[in-house]
């Protein structure tokens, strides 16, 4: 069965559909089969990823929640062989009205993933900076969660309320739901107070925070105007070789967990 990985921070800008979408095209290209969901009405990664958020087809994560169409008739490939996406749309945000009187509201997602869990290898769900009634289903839906961290203070100051978050869905709805780990993203390691907080992240949360640190990269900021992964726009930057070296991680971590 895959494994449900969703990507969320409370903070915006902190590098969250970033890593979603270079986390899940690096595994597609280490030849694990990989979905990424948006389940952000801002549809960042739809359009990270070359497609349309106002494609006039209606196959978004929207209608399939709202029970207008399978899940299967939804799932867009994209340019990579092993990457599958399905597609957000402003729209999402009727979604928290549609659902708000269905019984179970906070499990639809994971009842509309079911029948394809078996087809992947992960499965990421990029969030939406918001706790609302999307994001809950998300965490619902997911074995773990990955935190991207900007290394910044206020920053840190914003994951309590997120573990917060998390603890209130383990003791609610899904008692399963880890943390998979955090990562730093956006680090410049000329500045002195990037390093005092990744020091304090270490320092707090130990092996939970990745050991690979995404770097502030030019060329991780370029990609999504061009509607690719990082991998696909320049395969020899320092933000390829990060995302390659957290997806390795990713599936040391899940191997350690298998055996």
């Amino acid at each position: 069965m895959g494994k449900v990985i969703a990507i969320t921070n409370q903070k915006g800008g902190v590098g969250k559909t970033t890593t979603a979408i270079n986390l899940a095209a690096s595994l597609a290209v280490l030849e694990k089969k990989v979905l990424v969901i948006d389940a952000d009405p801002q549809a960042n990664t739809t359009s990270g990823l070359n497609f349309d958020p106002d494609d006039k087809r209606k196959r978004t994560l929207y209608e399939v929640l709202i029970g207008q169409l399978d899940i299967r008739d939804a799932l867009i490939q994209t340019e990579l062989d092993n990457l599958q996406m399905i597609p957000s749309h402003i729209n999402l945000v009727g979604a928290e009205f549609d659902l708000v009187e269905t019984e179970g509201r906070e499990s639809v997602l994971k009842n509309v993933l079911a029948p394809i869990r078996d087809d992947y290898d992960f499965i990421f769900i990029d969030c939406s900076p918001s706790l609302g009634l999307i994001t809950v289903n998300s965490l619902t839906a997911a074995d773990s969660v990955i935190i991207p961290v900007q290394p910044e203070f206020f920053a840190l100051e914003g994951l309590g309320k997120l573990l917060q978050t998390i603890r209130l869905v383990q003791d609610g709805v899904n008692p399963n739901l880890s943390i998979e780990g955090f990562v730093v993203t956006m680090f410049d390691g000329r500045t002195k107070v990037h390093s005092q907080v990744v020091g304090e992240l270490r320092e707090h949360f130990g092996d939970m925070v990745f050991k690979t640190i995404i770097q502030r990269n030019i060329r991780l900021s370029e990609a999504p105007g061009h509607g690719k992964p990082v991998i696909m726009y320049d395969v020899t930057c320092s933000g390829t070789a990060n995302y390659m070296n957290l997806a390795k991680e990713v599936l040391d971590r899940n191997s350690a967990e298998d055996e």
